[in-house]
């Protein structure tokens, strides 16, 4: 059956090229204005365009960039390989290269497919008309111009696997490299396990539990087995509550006290002290009598933090858990017990941990019994299927506006196609809304994992991974496709069954235009909507006016933003299905890929140096095997795309002929080939990036230079054979070499690379650095000589500079020069030190007598952002490492910080002392750091850390209580 046309009434009102064009428009146009908006807020909002200059540690920060419009672009693209790595960490990294490598993979593609397959449909003489006159649909069945898509797309295949080789082979050196390297190995986490489902007899004896992996090289440090206390965990919520609410109010009556004393002074009447808020002590409404807010608060506080010091001096009395930590002397040791059967009995110790940090635990997971966990996660299953059948519904719901020829075969909208603006809605709103509808989904997704009972939250973002794509695949892209040529293929079906399969090569192209217009939408307004972060600029500058009303929460607010790793990771690995599969079919495509993962490329750059500040993701880098194989899953639909393409052109052919069997022959041979690649993948790469091989942990404990030498990520042979010279020249030279093999080593053959360094020496001079790098390199940090920032204690009311636009303290560089360094506090003579302390009292020894708080002085105080978590490195002791690795209601003080501003005319003085003494001295209310400025707004110095505070015993008189109560 000849194909030298397509049905008339699939021409007919097609309207693609108004769809693809309103959509090409508006998201330019989007995107020019979102542009435009950036590079002219960036200079003037610090805070959140740039806060990795200031708020994070002093080794983590970027140099600040010049004003200029674009002086950003060259400022991201010119830091070298290594120092990314050491200011944003090994995962965002690797992420950058992902987005580097498919941007080149689609610059090749876009190439040659414009040269070669692209001409080829055009000139294919189907008889398509509108867009599909540049897809496949346009190429006769019989034709033997086919075999130009197909030995195309296997060059397309063979790019793809050759890119995913060389980038698997250098993570596979820069994770071995993170692993070992200091700033990883002196935590006490990467020689940390965390085992869960213990048997009962190894829970209840920490000698047994010790002895089982003491069988493991350098043996067991130490064991800590979790512990049970949900009643001290309510106990400390609830506390938390209460104190938040009493910052609240003691904020609030300051602000109005301030302006009652303002407005007195300015009519010259007497001040009135404002009325004083009163609450319930039952939580049910209109229900016992009114009482004094600040009292009632403050003596329930009181109250609950005894409650506190009571539960928690004595941490044994709390019921073991079936989870522990193990910490070994050896790093090598924690990865090889985590590859270890651990136990003779079925699911005994078969959830093991590996990296553990105990922020990123989820407490109220580690007694679960694995039967138990096993239920969970069935039941989880069946919800994510659940979900999956209703976000279908939903999707092919949305995805049917996108056709205007399958809605004109509706009666009763046949006449829809001729208004001049269908075009545009089609191509803008069933998008915007598609993504709309996605964004929800992940907030389910994750609650579902958390409820299995997966322990830790990297794991939970690891997993999400996976189930958000294929979420992505089944309902943005193939329902997508499904819904726009099936629903067109079944309309005609019915008239005529048996032209089904030959409908196939007609129908399923047309789908590029909602493959477009999705790409189009993420491409050029979601990337400016990513660099622009309108959310953040307004919950920066906007929701603190109306929401943050105490001087925690305005700080909170300057906190940096933190990457969506689990949800953004799935959507470019759709973007690279989607362009993937369309490659072959509507060339056209991996033009729109390229400039998406370009754009997005170069906007990550400047968001994870400047930006982003993801200190709670630290997997180093798991997440970029996941996305090899979303990746691969992308090869696959699209192989598997191309031998149904070739066997529906098979169908529409009267004479079968041995070329059209090659053409389906061909594409099966490439699916095979895949696989092995596959399959060579998992076995050769797999195990070396999840564990550290007991080679590499022996040559780098031989030559300990190699884990802190950045390292040759081209290289095949032993981690020592690089050159490791002690000539200063020779190893700037060849720290510059390695940095080319890591930037261009993916791209050309590594041989290459040697040549043209032979042929022009000067590339291996090292660069210098930019100034305000040069001088932070000159200059290494040193808490000890951190300058604190000007606060509200620094002025009186009359000279204190802020800032209009915020409620944040501005900075004044002339007054912070003004006051003296930190100090160094020297310890307490007679104090006990973290290695005297008994083990049984190891979480309250040093809190058991001592229940009031003292701020440190200006002088002492150090910047939040500069200073260093010591607790979680391997040199310090076994009590502090056990109050470390606790359940944070066991590391939650008897005592808690109040911050809240005091008015300028000292109102509010006897009020905070009323409310230390009814709390008993177990709070203490801070007014450093935060200010209430002329207009009566709450000000905060974000840099300021109330809760930097140390114990003193209280100055608190009985018979002072008794008349205060």
């Amino acid at each position: 059956m000849a194909d030298s046309s397509v049905s008339d009434d699939s021409n007919a009102d097609d309207n693609s090229v108004s769809t693809f064009t309103s959509s090409l428009v508006f998201n330019v146009v989007v995107a020019a204005a979102i542009f435009i908006a950036f590079c002219v807020l960036r200079p003037r909002f610090k805070r959140v365009y740039a806060p990795r200059t200031y708020a994070v540690g002093k080794e983590k920060r970027s140099p600040s960039i010049g004003a200029q419009v674009l002086a950003w672009i060259p400022a991201v693209l010119k830091v070298d390989e290594d120092k990314i790595i050491k200011r944003v960490g090994l995962d965002t990294y690797m992420f950058l290269r992902y987005m580097r490598s498919m941007f080149v993979i689609f610059v090749v593609l876009s190439f040659l497919s414009l040269v070669t397959i692209l001409p080829v449909n055009i000139t294919g003489g189907a008889g398509a008309t509108e867009l599909n006159i540049l897809t496949i649909a346009n190429v006769p069945s019989e034709s033997t111009k086919l075999w130009v898509h197909i030995v195309f797309f296997m060059l397309f295949v063979a790019w793809v696997l050759r890119n995913i080789f060389v980038e698997l082979q250098v993570y596979t050196r820069l994770r071995i490299w993170w692993l070992t390297n200091p700033s990883h190995a002196q935590k006490i986490g990467s020689s940390t396990i965390m085992v869960s489902s213990l048997p009962q007899a190894l829970a209840d004896s920490d000698t047994k539990l010790g002895a089982t992996f003491d069988m493991f090289p350098g043996g067991v440090r130490q064991v800590i087995v979790n512990r049970n206390c949900s009643d001290l965990e309510e106990v400390v919520e609830e506390r938390n509550k209460l104190a938040a609410k009493l910052e609240k109010l003691l904020t609030s009556y300051a602000a109005t006290s301030e302006k009652l004393h303002k407005k007195a002074a300015k009519k010259n009447s007497t001040y009135k002290e404002p009325k004083r808020p009163m609450m319930r002590e039952s939580k049910v409404p209109f229900k016992g009598p009114k009482l004094d807010a600040f009292e009632f608060l403050a003596s329930k506080i009181g109250e609950l933090n005894r409650r506190i010091g009571e539960l928690g001096g004595d941490p044994t009395q709390f019921k073991r858990q079936s989870s522990a930590f193990v910490f070994f002397n050896k790093q090598v040791a924690a990865h090889m017990a985590a590859q270890t059967v651990l136990d003779y009995k079925p699911f005994s110790m078969n959830l093991v941990s590996l990296d553990v940090s105990p922020d990123d635990i989820i407490w109220s997971n580690l007694n679960l019994n694995p039967y138990d966990r096993r239920i969970r996660g069935y039941i989880s299953m069946a919800a994510t299927i659940g979900l999956v059948i209703v976000w279908s519904i939903m999707t092919a719901a949305l995805s049917a506006l996108v056709s205007v020829k399958n809605l004109s075969k509706i009666p009763a909208l046949k006449n829809m196609s001729d208004s001049k603006f269908f075009g545009i809605f089609t191509g803008i709103v069933p998008a915007v809304v598609l993504a709309v509808v996605m964004a929800l989904l992940p907030i389910i997704l994750r609650l579902l994992l958390r409820l299995e009972g997966t322990p830790r939250v990297s794991e939970v973002n690891l997993r999400l991974l996976n189930r958000y794509f294929f979420f992505q695949v089944w309902n943005v892209y193939l329902i997508t496709i499904f819904t726009s040529s099936i629903f067109s293929i079944a309309t005609d079906g019915l008239k005529n069954p048996e032209s089904i399969v030959s409908m196939i090569p007609e129908k399923v192209p047309g789908s590029a235009t909602p493959i477009l217009t999705y790409v189009l939408l993420l491409a050029f307004t979601g990337a400016a909507k990513e660099l622009l972060q309108i959310v953040r600029l307004a919950l920066r500058y906007i929701l603190p006016l109306l929401f943050a009303k105490t001087p925690r929460k305005i700080s909170a607010a300057e906190t940096p933003a933190e990457f969506d790793w689990a949800t953004s990771i799935p959507t470019h690995s759709l973007i690279f299905l989607m362009g993937f599969s369309y490659s072959f079919i509507a060339p056209i495509v991996n033009c729109f890929a390229a400039v998406y993962f370009g754009l997005f490329y170069l906007v990550y750059r400047y968001q994870f140096l400047y930006v982003y500040n993801d200190a709670n993701w630290v997997t180093g880098g798991l997440s970029f095997p996941k996305s090899i194989k979303q990746t691969m899953v992308g090869v696959y639909i699209s192989e598997v795309y191309m031998l149904l393409m070739m066997v529906a052109k098979l169908a529409k052919i009267d004479h079968i002929n041995a070329n059209a069997i090659l053409r389906i022959i061909f594409p099966a041979l490439l699916l095979l080939l895949t696989i092995f690649a596959h399959i060579y993948i998992n076995d050769a790469y797999m195990p070396i990036i999840n564990y550290l091989p007991i080679r590499g942990a022996v040559e780098i404990e031989e030559n300990p230079r190699i884990a802190t030498t950045f390292p040759d990520v081209t290289g095949n042979g032993d981690l020592g054979a690089d050159d490791l010279e002690t000539d200063s020249i020779k190893a700037a030279e060849n720290k510059v070499r390695r940095m080319l093999y890591a930037t261009y080593g993916s791209l050309v053959p590594k041989r290459l690379i040697d040549y043209v360094l032979t042929k022009v020496p000067r590339l291996l001079s090292p660069r210098s650095p930019p100034p305000d790098e040069e001088q932070s390199v000159n200059n290494p940090v040193n808490d000890s000589a951190f300058v604190p920032m000007p606060t509200a204690h620094h002025y009186t009311a009359d000279v204190r500079p802020t800032s209009n636009d915020t409620n944040i303290i501005s900075i004044d560089t002339q007054a912070q020069s003004l006051y003296p360094p930190m100090i160094n506090e020297p310890q307490e003579v007679g104090a006990p030190s973290m290695q005297s302390i008994s083990s049984t009292t190891e979480l309250r020894h040093r809190r058991a007598n001592q229940t009031a708080l003292s701020v440190h002085s200006v002088e002492q105080r150090k910047s939040r952002y500069s200073m260093v978590d010591t607790s979680l490195l391997a040199t310090v002791g076994e009590n502090a490492l056990a109050e470390a690795f606790s359940n944070p209601a066991l590391r939650a003080s008897p005592t808690v910080c109040i911050w809240a501003p005091l008015d300028n005319f000292g109102l509010c003085n006897s009020l905070h002392e009323d409310v230390e003494k009814w709390a008993q001295g177990s709070i203490r209310v801070v007014t450093q750091g935060t200010s209430i400025d002329e207009k009566g707004h709450v000000r905060a110095d974000v840099e300021f850390d109330p809760d930097d505070t140390d114990f003193v015993k209280p100055a608190i008189r009985a018979d002072s209580l008794h008349k205060s109560g």
